[in-house]
């Protein structure tokens, strides 16, 4: 089972007024690198449960918010936090690096 779910560049506007901190995986099906951080993503979904939603974005089918903010490499994981982007992580990295960076804004 998942618990990472995806969303649409339509769904991007409520997040930012309704989630006080959130994750965005800006990912691709194609792209290897995104698949290797998969798992992880889906651990600190499941870590954050009910404190922290954790999402993915198919930059293919949504490119608005992957313009709106800068994403130019894959993956590209950032953290957003009253509405604002506070982390950004790009490529491949441990899985404390995204813990830390979830840690520094709860």
């Amino acid at each position: 089972m998942t618990t990472v779910s995806q969303i649409q560049d339509s769904e991007f506007d409520l997040l930012l007024e309704s989630e006080p901190i959130f994750v965005i995986d800006f990912t691709a099906p194609w792209c290897g690198p995104c698949r290797k951080i998969s798992p992880l993503i889906e651990q600190l979904a499941e870590a954050y449960q009910g404190r922290v939603k954790v999402l993915k974005i198919d930059i293919d089918k949504n490119k608005v918010a992957a313009k709106k903010y800068g994403v130019k490499s894959i993956p590209a994981v950032l953290i957003f936090k009253g509405g604002e982007v506070v982390e950004n992580i790009v490529g491949v990295v441990p899985y404390e690096n995204f813990v830390s960076a979830v840690e520094k804004h709860i």
